[in-house]
């Protein structure tokens, strides 16, 4: 039962995923750049989705953490700076990910 609230693990994804978007994708960038930044962005979507699905497969964290992922990683950016429209995208594409790759069959 303690294991459903344990969230070093996900606290921990959440720290590499913003390390990972505000190196690649600096909030500058993303409002003087438009479609260049577009470009960055996809390419670094396929790193972190690349985590993001190993991650779901191996730890398979229950809704509380998916949730708590999400939760983290949305005000980490909204306080970073990134405008809100590209947050919420952002991090239901996230959750979403993870949920997708914790309910796949091994």
């Amino acid at each position: 039962m303690l294991r459903w609230f344990k969230t070093s693990d996900v606290d921990a994804l959440a720290d590499v995923v913003v390390a990972e978007l505000t190196e690649r994708v600096p909030v500058n960038a993303l409002r003087k750049e438009g479609a260049r930044a577009d470009k960055r962005f996809s390419r670094m979507t396929e790193v972190i989705s690349d985590q993001v699905r190993a991650f779901g497969r191996d730890k398979r964290p229950n809704i509380y953490q998916r949730a708590r992922l999400g939760n983290r990683v949305k005000w980490t950016l909204k306080d970073v700076g990134y405008p809100d429209p590209f947050v919420d995208a952002f991090v239901t594409e996230l959750v979403t990910l993870v949920t997708v790759a914790t309910k796949a069959r091994k």
